[in-house]
């Protein structure tokens, strides 16, 4: 799908603009014109591309999708490499995808090209189509807004994941289970996946707000150097998280490590009560009277219940000895 947009000065915002006026729009300085490619196919993406004059690598790095966020300077144009993070809507709580967004960004044009639908352009667009204020501070402030959506999408996913935490540490002291542990290497994976989009796409809002390009206005730097320091807290955000899932899996192994450890004690305790009763009917159990021994005299019922006696009080004997060897 693709969708236009275009904005001029004094009139209202125009939509569905069929590529043959992009030529006359884009010799207009004062407007700004927005194509935005959504699952479009490459073979109907490359010819509009390439009608904007791009580099073919510029084209080639846009179609591939499989870039880490960076930023080229073409001279009249920059070509931005943007991640985001989406929760999907399977049944799964982390069904976590991970898109790319390319950006050509112009003196008076905004490309977008993206493989799935992208919920901060979507808002953008149609916040753009309400209100003209969107579009009539030019396009790189209208990339502003685009990527403000974007890195404001990442809250729900930190407050679901900050929850998920909270309740895992609730689980892992009442009934630690393999779920448990599933759902703590689950979120490990998912801030691990959010740091690899954090870190260099904060170094890319960071030449946003720095360097000096030709299609950045320098009054409009200062809207990207607030970008850049919310991906800041969002990745001091990212590293707190990760520590507090760390601390509750270092949590969980000592938990089922003392549980473990307290039934190998009393399974000792049961296998050490029990073990002089094997002694004592292993012995009484043997052939004495064969050999004519001392107690050979004996009345069989002395001996029977001198027996069972004996069985009775050794297991009594032995746990308040390990008792007060404090061992139980």
């Amino acid at each position: 799908m693709i969708r236009t947009l275009f904005y001029f000065p004094g009139k209202p915002v125009r939509t569905d603009i069929h590529p043959s006026e992009f030529p006359r729009l884009l010799r207009d300085r004062r407007g700004l014109l927005w194509v935005d490619f959504t699952s479009e196919p490459p073979e109907s993406a490359l010819p509009l591309l390439q009608s904007f004059k791009f580099h073919h690598l510029a084209i080639e790095d846009a179609l591939q999708q499989t870039h880490a966020p960076k930023i080229d300077d073409w001279g009249d144009y920059l070509y931005i490499v943007l991640n985001y993070m989406h929760l999907g809507k399977a049944t799964e709580p982390w069904d976590t995808e991970i898109d790319e967004l390319d950006i050509f960004l112009g003196r008076n044009y905004v490309i977008t090209h993206h493989d799935n639908p992208l919920s901060s352009i979507d808002e953008t667009w149609n916040a753009s189509q309400r209100d003209p204020r969107y579009s009539q501070d030019g396009p790189d402030h209208l990339l502003y807004k685009i990527i403000d959506a974007i890195v404001t999408n990442y809250m729900p996913i930190i407050e679901k994941i900050d929850e998920e935490i909270d309740w895992i540490e609730d689980q892992v002291f009442d009934r630690p289970s393999s779920e448990t542990l599933s759902k703590l290497f689950t979120l490990k994976r998912v801030l691990l996946a959010m740091r690899r989009i954090l870190l260099p796409q904060r170094e890319v809002l960071n030449k946003m707000a720095r360097d000096d390009y030709d299609v950045i206005d320098r009054k409009d730097r200062i809207f990207f150097r607030d970008i850049y320091d919310h991906l800041v807290r969002l990745h001091d955000v990212n590293e707190s998280l990760r520590d507090l899932v760390g601390g509750a899996l270092d949590t969980y192994l000592s938990v089922v490590n003392n549980r473990m450890n307290e039934v190998m004690k009393t399974l000792t305790i049961i296998t050490t009560l029990f073990m002089p009763l094997t002694f004592v009917t292993g012995f009484f159990g043997m052939n004495f009277f064969a050999a004519n021994p001392p107690y050979a005299s004996w009345t069989l019922p002395t001996i029977f219940y001198g027996t069972l006696g004996l069985i009775m009080l050794t297991p009594v004997f032995m746990f308040f000895w390990m008792r007060r060897r404090t061992w139980v």
